[in-house]
């Protein structure tokens, strides 16, 4: 599991967090979730689009209650087809930002693709969200824009490239600063960036790489991780 002390800015950015991009969100989603839950938070997962539902999760403020009795903390939804979960209703969503010590929302979709450029709908950003945290996966790295972004016309278009063009870290510091990419809709809010896949030392280089790009363009606010899916436990 991610070291806390990697996250901890992230752990203190804001109540109404939302979390967008590509390459691990729903992993760094879950894990700000168990850690803000350990320290005592009242915190509810949800999403602003779609998520995979859990086992478990809360469509009222009586299971939301629950949850955290029993010191967890809770995903809100609606389910939806193919065992994905939906927003949850206006009434539980009303009571939760009132509520709830801490709201992690994960608010637009990848495809489980390591990279994006966002729709002309998404993200789809609360009004009430403190902070955002943009997350883009290293193994987008020197793989052609076609056969790994998510919305790879979109990306062709943010970068001026054909789908043959091969992502360079330049490619992805450029789509994580711009109002067409990952940064859209963050507005004047406080925009964190985190680099996943960060899985051994090649891999740390060239993210040390790009955040140092990202520090020449006046953003400062970059963590480097290597968060795993298969490490997310809603116990």
């Amino acid at each position: 599991m991610e070291t806390l002390n990697i996250l901890e800015p992230l752990l203190n950015c804001g109540n109404v967090v939302s979390i967008v991009g590509a390459g691990g969100k729903t992993s760094l989603l879950y894990t700000l979730a168990g850690a803000r839950t350990a320290r005592g938070a009242r915190t509810a997962v949800l999403t602003t689009t779609k998520i995979v539902a859990p086992a478990a999760y809360c469509r009222t403020a009586g299971d939301c209650l629950a949850r955290w009795q029993d010191g967890r903390y809770a995903v809100c939804g609606e389910p939806a087809a193919e065992g994905k979960l939906a927003p949850p209703r206006a009434a539980l969503l009303g009571w939760l930002l009132q509520t709830a010590d801490c709201l992690l929302i994960e608010a637009d979709g990848a495809k489980r693709r390591p990279c994006k450029a966002p729709a002309g709908y998404e993200p789809v950003i609360l009004p009430e969200t403190d902070a955002v945290i943009g997350v883009m996966g290293l193994d987008a790295l020197g793989q052609a824009v076609g056969a790994i972004c998510h919305r790879p016309e979109r990306v062709c278009a943010l970068l001026g490239c054909a789908p043959e063009h091969v992502l360079t870290e330049s490619d992805l510091a450029h789509i994580l600063l711009s109002e067409n990419g990952t940064r859209k809709e963050v507005r004047d809010r406080p925009y964190y960036i985190v680099l996943n896949k960060c899985d051994d030392a090649a891999r740390r280089v060239q993210g040390e790489r790009i955040a140092a790009l990202l520090a020449a363009r006046g953003h400062t606010k970059t963590i480097l991780t290597r968060l795993k899916k298969g490490e997310i436990n809603h116990a």
